[in-house]
């Protein structure tokens, strides 16, 4: 059973830093995708950075230069620099095991999603 749990969300002041974890567990794919979504109350869901099993990543604009997606062999990470106020979300980490890359901070298709981590911006 495959499960993502994050961890590393908080309060963060506009223009700090915050690094985001997800622990994955119970996949054996060689090819896959993860990737950070978050949601803003109020907003949809939107994908924010993405990697796959060769270490290839994309990113959604409004986090390219400031935000950073990695990887290890057992976690995901997402290091957030420079927060603005607009990157207050639960952010959520996923998998896809079968089609790998979608459009800019997208997999194609999640199989499996975290619970999500909040992360909340301070002035």
């Amino acid at each position: 059973q495959v499960q993502l749990v994050e961890s590393g969300g908080g309060s963060v002041q506009t223009g700090g830093s915050v690094r985001l974890s997800c622990a994955a567990s119970g996949y054996t794919y060689n090819n896959f995708c993860m990737a950070w979504y978050r949601q803003a109350p109020g907003k949809e869901r939107e994908g924010v950075a993405a990697i796959d099993s060769d270490g290839v990543t994309t990113y959604v604009d409004s986090v390219k230069g400031r935000f950073t997606i990695s990887k290890d062999t057992e976690n995901l990470y997402l290091q957030m620099n420079n927060l603005k106020p607009e990157d207050a979300a639960t952010y959520t980490c996923a998998i896809d095991l079968h089609y790998g890359m979608g459009s800019a901070g997208e997999c194609g298709q999640v199989d499996y999603w975290g619970k999500g981590t909040l992360v909340t911006i301070s002035s």
